[in-house]
């Protein structure tokens, strides 16, 4: 049996491994519409086709996540959690490295492919591992804590990115397909940081699926992938909408920012400074803190309910504090239903917690991919459309989720009664 020590250990360079490789998803974000212009044009692309490339590239990720995730949680339940842990930043590493030595648009799209493929691997099989490592009890804080770790990623990847790369730095070496110029530098240090995750991970990290055999034997794992998600789907539908609300205010906010108040990148990347911050310390501290006090379910109704008035708000501000207030408050109200919803797929995923999580990442790509689409659509049709649908549906399942929480407390109190009785 582990002691205490080891645990702690543990957990901490499996959050450092999810922290880097989101770190190096981030780091992408202020710096590729400039990369791909330079690639571009030197390729001999029009200036017309630069925005295309930008959307593919940034497309391409998600996708291949939605395709692969499923098949390493699935794979996870087999083999292990820590061999998959490994390729997935291993496979980060290689992807951060050819960005950062790329010299032409094909290496970019095998780049974000490689990295797409290999490092969904670290997410839900992570998240698995922290469903080894806790009771039902403390899942949500293991969730919690997870997310956090996602979050702080994500926040620190965009300041990293920008940084680091500048387009006045005058060193230029090329060899055959491969290039080092101002560009570089973050895809580097972002590879640097795999390298000694990996490292640290190969070091400590130790398997934590010890019990597959036996629930072989008791034939609780099963391979229907169709029932498994027919068991999953009013969870994985909650988590849809809550990742396709959340890009869509992510795809549009910059648009707005700029069409009603005339913000520049400085005040939308502290827009998303605030957003990612709200998020990470409220699940690292009130999600941790109600962890088994107060049901998942419950959590995740308010949730919904926080981010959809969140949105519908930020339809109404018209000054920077109620911008910043509202946007706080849709980030309070994600905080809450991200870290949740994980706790219970996990739990419900009958032995299958890799494959489970697995799905449901797979499921939030598709909502990443989806919801910047749908919110460009909306904006173009009316500037206030994408705040005010989005608030509207999550409030609408917010009082669903109410609904049947309490649906189903009164028909377990009734159970209770007549046991007694």
């Amino acid at each position: 049996m582990q002691n205490i020590n080891e645990i702690k250990k543990q957990l901490f360079v499996l959050l450092a491994s999810v922290f880097v490789v989101m770190i190096g998803f981030g780091i992408t974000l202020p710096v590729l519409p400039f990369y791909v212009e330079r690639l571009a044009v030197e390729g001999g692309a029009s200036r017309q086709s630069i925005v295309l490339h930008v959307g593919l590239l940034t497309g391409v990720y998600p996708l291949v996540q939605l395709i692969f995730a499923p098949l390493w949680g699935r794979w996870s339940d087999r083999i292990g959690r820590r061999p998959l842990v490994l390729i997935g930043i291993a496979g980060y590493v290689i992807a951060q490295v050819l960005f950062g030595l790329a010299n032409s648009l094909w290496l970019l799209y095998a780049a974000r492919t490689i990295g797409g493929i290999l490092s969904s691997a670290t997410l839900p099989v992570a998240a698995a591992y922290i469903a080894d490592m806790t009771t039902e009890e403390e899942r949500g804080r293991g969730m919690a804590w997870l997310g956090t770790a996602m979050t702080l990623g994500v926040v620190v990847g965009p300041a990293v990115g920008g940084m680091l790369s500048h387009r006045n730095w005058h060193f230029n070496w090329s060899y055959g397909h491969f290039m080092v110029d101002g560009f570089s530098p973050p895809f580097f240090a972002a590879a640097f940081l795999g390298l000694l995750t990996l490292l640290a991970a190969m070091r400590w990290l130790s398997e934590s699926l010890h019990s597959r055999e036996a629930l072989v034997s008791k034939g609780e794992i099963k391979g229907d992938w169709r029932t498994l998600v027919k068991s999953l789907r009013p969870l994985l539908a909650l988590a849809f909408a809550g990742q396709l609300t959340l890009t869509i205010f992510e795809g549009t906010i910059a648009l707005y920012a700029q069409a009603m108040f005339d913000y520049g990148p400085i005040e939308v990347g502290a827009i998303f400074v605030v957003c990612g911050l709200v998020m990470t310390v409220f699940q690292a501290g009130a999600v941790g803190f109600l962890s088994g006090k107060i049901g998942e379910i419950y959590q995740i109704g308010a949730g919904f309910g926080l981010m959809g008035a969140g949105l519908a708000l930020l339809s109404t501000a018209r000054t920077p504090f109620f911008v910043f207030a509202f946007v706080g408050l849709l980030a309070l109200g994600m905080a809450f239903i991200a870290p949740n919803i994980a706790a219970l797929i996990s739990k419900s995923g009958s032995g299958q917690s890799g494959a489970a999580l697995g799905v449901q990442n797979a499921v939030n790509s598709l909502g990443q991919a989806s919801g910047p689409l749908l919110g460009g659509a909306l904006f173009v049709w009316q500037i206030n459309a994408p705040y005010l649908l989005s608030g509207a549906l999550l409030i609408a399942l917010a009082l669903g989720v109410a609904w049947k929480a309490m649906a189903e407390r009164r028909v377990a109190g009734l159970e209770e009664i007549s046991e007694k009785t």
